[in-house]
């Protein structure tokens, strides 16, 4: 539908990585939350971790907004999906506030972000190490695109009186409102490992308590009535909110073409397919948009954890296997044997498999030398090297997902590399920003590094539902 969305709004940004502006965006969503706000929490980039640290803040969905991966025209409208019937949405951003996607200028950046949703945005600064250089510094933010509206700076890791007072000056001296600031709180840190943060469903007893100290936290040194009214600046944005069903009813291109495109069609006769999807603490990346479209294209969604689970649930006719650290539980995910059975089973049966990342190390023949499913005849193993980094893609094999041809953007975020054997397809040929293929299609599996975000082609959920229907026809007794 068409809105003037007047919702109030923010962009917590930061001159770059490790500000603090997940600590501020956490503690300032949980704040807003008790002060009893419908807080709308969101994500700059591709990062699944943080969302879940904003939804325990304010127990709604954390959503992304990927310039990238969904295109800049689905920025705005994704926002507004999300916002919808809250008071106050903070959008938290990526990196450093002009950081965006290598080579591509202002694409996918905290800045890009702000433009679109026409926000202003709010700098916090790790004041550790300087004093009236703080000035400088964002003067340079300020003024480096007339566009961005930079409202105020939350000063983070501020070591005394004294030293607020220096920087408290030379601020006021640029013209810049201080709206926070926050001394050095080791003991509110989340822990980080290999890939980040530890995501809330490792920790949630522990999260819990971490994010009611971000919330006195930043109750105590910022200044809330100021940034809510900084928020009520913004000016109401004009478009259309996305919907699934919307999205999955006009799907069209290549991922819905070819025998398995009809998944929508199919959705109002006899029964709706079952979509089983990953959960638990080994399996924790997902993006809500995904369950919506295939919930639109007539699916019934489940989750399941494969640290817990001994079989998938009774009528699985579709299997979902997303992020996450699976090298983390890689001996619990191996002695889970039942359930590592019920994959692959389904996989031979033919049932349509999506696997990103953590998916295709647990479908693989072994994870550190731990017995995984077997599905693919691949090893896994941990690397010291770190590949992260956007991708554009093209589907290389017909699957259960796309035809060959579909193009995608998607990401990569891994610490692991992959030994194939033989018996696959590629998944996809990767066009930039190197060429090579990667992943694997049989049957009806497809498994991948590649993280994609399915509300920038719904026609990839629409075809995954459609393959699930199919498979769980072939699959009913014969009446």
């Amino acid at each position: 539908m068409v809105t003037s969305l007047p919702i109030p709004r923010l962009v917590i940004a930061a001159p770059s990585s490790g500000s603090g502006k997940t600590t501020v965006a956490t503690g300032l969503m949980a704040a807003f939350s008790e002060r009893g706000l419908a807080v709308s929490p969101h994500k700059a980039g591709p990062d699944y971790i943080d969302p879940g640290y904003h939804a325990l803040a304010t127990g709604r969905p954390g959503r992304n907004l990927d310039a990238f991966m969904c295109g800049p025209e689905l920025v705005a409208p994704l926002f507004a999906h999300g916002a919808a019937g809250c008071d106050l949405a903070l959008i938290e951003g990526v990196m450093g506030l002009y950081d965006g996607a290598a080579g591509r200028g202002e694409l996918a950046s905290t800045a890009q972000v702000a433009k679109l949703l026409r926000a202003p945005v709010v700098l916090v600064v790790d004041a550790s190490s300087q004093s009236r250089s703080v000035a400088a510094l964002v003067h340079g933010f300020a003024s480096f695109d007339p566009q961005v509206r930079l409202g105020g700076v939350i000063l983070n890791k501020v070591g005394s009186d004294r030293h607020e007072v220096m920087l408290r000056e030379a601020l006021e001296e640029a013209g810049m409102p201080v709206l926070g600031v926050l001394r050095r709180a080791p003991q509110v840190a989340a822990p980080s490992r290999h890939l980040g943060l530890v995501p809330v469903a490792e920790r949630r007893a522990d999260a819990v308590s971490s994010v009611g100290a971000l919330a006195d936290q930043v109750r105590a040194g910022c200044d809330l009535d100021a940034l809510m009214a900084l928020a009520r600046t913004a000016p109401p944005l004009d478009g259309e909110a996305w919907d699934a069903g919307a999205a999955i009813a006009s799907a069209s291109g290549p991922a819905v073409g070819g025998a398995l495109s009809d998944g929508l069609a199919e959705a109002g006769r006899g029964g709706r397919p079952l979509v089983a999807v990953a959960g638990g603490a080994a399996f924790t990346f997902s993006y809500a948009e995904h369950a919506e479209l295939l919930t639109a294209a007539g699916a019934d969604v489940v989750t399941f954890d494969p640290l817990r689970d001994e079989r998938l649930p009774d009528g699985t006719a579709g299997l979902v296997i997303g992020g996450g650290f699976p090298e983390v539980y890689a001996p619990e995910l191996s002695a889970n044997e039942p359930l590592r059975g019920a994959v692959a089973a389904f996989a031979a049966a033919g049932g349509p498999v999506a696997a990103e990342c953590a998916g295709l190390l647990y479908l693989g023949a072994s994870l550190d030398g731990k017995p995984m499913c077997g599905v693919l005849n691949a090893r896994a193993r941990m690397s010291e090297r770190l590949t992260l980094g956007y991708r554009e893609a093209v589907a290389v094999s017909d699957s259960s997902l796309a035809v060959a041809g579909t193009r995608l953007r998607g990401h990569e975020f891994h610490r692991t590399v992959i030994e194939p054997g033989a018996g696959a397809s590629p998944a996809w040929g990767f066009t930039h920003p190197e060429r090579r293929v990667e992943g694997f299609v049989r049957d009806g599996v497809h498994a991948s590094y590649l993280h994609t975000h399915w509300a920038a082609a719904p026609a990839v959920a629409r075809r995954f539902a459609g393959s699930a229907r199919r498979f769980a026809e072939a699959a009913a007794p014969a009446r």
